[in-house]
């Protein structure tokens, strides 16, 4: 420093080596920043002082403003000191700036929130790179000697920034080099060659473990269901009874054609005795004996359909269903399933494939299911069906219906349960698999 820096006597030199004894003992950007920004007062007074970091994208950043614990970054003020700092000298040394000689542009904010007498010092690394820069304000002019006394403090101001903030200077220059012509060529190169790298096509299909196959049981006929005699997912044997349907009205209809019956008999009795004597009774009697005939192939039906009530099961297996109580007093048609018999280690998958995301599947295509309740151990297997034509799922939704079959060493899952398959198709080039998607979309709008 020369003499002219030290014309303000001891008190000038006292201040310069404190506040250069508190930089270097800055921890942190954020200690050293409130020393620069209110602890500077003590060399030169101002009124306001706002300490700036040269961001990764180049850019001076406020970090810390006098008589402010905290920025807040979306304020007028700050978005447009932001502003301001970008027009700031980056030469080395402290230049003074005048409301005076401001542009047009800056003329009307700066009136609003500077006062007319600035100064900029800009912090330099060692190597002379810009790290940041300090801004102070007050109302009259900045003199020489104290330009050239504030010249030596961010000196080590800059020394001091420089090496709390050299890893993130690394990371701007690694990141400003990696934007250079000949490394982003490389990388448009790299991309466009990696386009054709060959992957398999996949979709997600949201999936179900099925019995392969499993045997429906269904209503023997039309009826109100009175009794369901298994629970859900219950072993049962071969001829154990399932399911009842309610029998009282075919109950009274047996009482009714009994009595028709015995009726139909009482009048052939009587036509037979009188056809002994009566000629006419003769005739009559072939009509009677038909009669009792209907009579009899009336409650024979009527007793078939009372032996049908009950419905058994016609192997061993599990009884897959919902809840009893949907079933209880439910009335069913003919042919109508209420349950099934399926083999717990028969085993397979049901998946429903949307139509927008179907791609060319065929038998024999891998698949891995990862079920909700293992998602970190999904479960190999091959594709055994594929439909041609979509339906609508449970879900409501149009897709296809597949079925596939777990690999011998992947176990066999509880029927019932849920999760997500990934279903592999066709290779094709990475290009084709990034933008099959996009590609569709478009001609589906444009038509092209």
């Amino acid at each position: 420093m020369n003499d002219a820096a030290l014309a303000r006597g001891p008190q000038t030199l006292e201040a310069l080596l404190h506040l250069e004894q508190r930089a270097f003992a800055a921890a942190t950007v954020q200690v050293l920043g409130f020393t620069i920004a209110n602890e500077t007062v003590a060399l030169a007074p101002y009124r306001q002082a706002a300490f700036f970091i040269l961001s990764a994208r180049g850019k001076l950043v406020l970090e810390t403003a006098s008589g402010l614990a905290s920025i807040a970054t979306e304020s007028p003020y700050v978005i447009w000191l932001t502003r301001f700092a970008a027009s700031f000298p980056a030469g080395e040394g402290c230049h003074r700036l005048d409301f005076s000689a401001a542009s047009a542009e800056v003329i009307e904010s700066w009136e609003e929130w500077l006062p007319d007498h600035l100064l900029v010092a800009p912090l330099l690394a060692p190597d002379g790179s810009r790290v940041g820069a300090v801004m102070y304000a007050r109302e009259s002019p900045w003199s020489d000697q104290e330009l050239a006394a504030c010249d030596r403090l961010h000196r080590c101001y800059g020394y001091c920034l420089w090496a709390l903030y050299g890893k993130r200077s690394s990371w701007r220059r690694a990141a400003q080099s990696a934007t250079s012509a000949s490394l982003g060529k490389a990388l448009l190169v790299a991309a466009l060659l990696a386009l054709f790298i060959p992957v398999r096509l996949s979709v997600l299909a949201p999936a179900e473990v099925v019995a392969l196959h499993a045997l429906a049981v269904a209503a023997p006929q039309d009826g109100v269901i009175s009794a369901v005699n298994v629970k859900p997912n219950a072993l049962v044997k071969k001829g154990e009874l399932l399911f009842s349907l309610n029998d009282s009205a075919l109950l009274s209809r047996r009482d009714v054609a009994l009595k028709a019956l015995s009726i139909a008999r009482a009048d052939a009795l009587v036509a037979q005795q009188r056809a002994f004597d009566d000629v006419k009774s003769k005739g009559d009697l072939a009509a009677i004996m038909g009669r009792v005939q209907e009579k009899m192939a009336e409650l024979e039906a009527i007793q078939v359909q009372a032996a049908r009530v009950e419905t058994r099961a016609e192997r061993d297996g599990v009884a897959v269903f919902g809840d009893v109580n949907d079933w209880l007093g439910r009335p069913v048609q003919t042919g109508e399933r209420v349950m099934q018999i399926a083999d717990p280690q028969d085993a397979s998958v049901l998946m429903w494939l949307p139509v927008t995301d179907a791609i060319n599947l065929e038998p024999g295509a891998p698949f891995r299911l990862f079920l909700h309740t293992k998602p970190l151990d999904p479960l190999p297997g091959v594709l055994i069906q594929t439909s041609y034509q979509a339906l609508l799922s449970p879900d409501g939704v149009s897709a296809y219906r597949l079925r596939g079959q777990f690999a011998p060493e992947a176990g066999m899952p509880r029927i019932g349960l849920r999760g997500t398959a990934r279903v592999s198709g066709e290779w094709a080039t990475l290009g084709y698999y990034l933008l099959r998607r996009p590609i569709a979309a478009l001609r589906e709008w444009t038509g092209w």
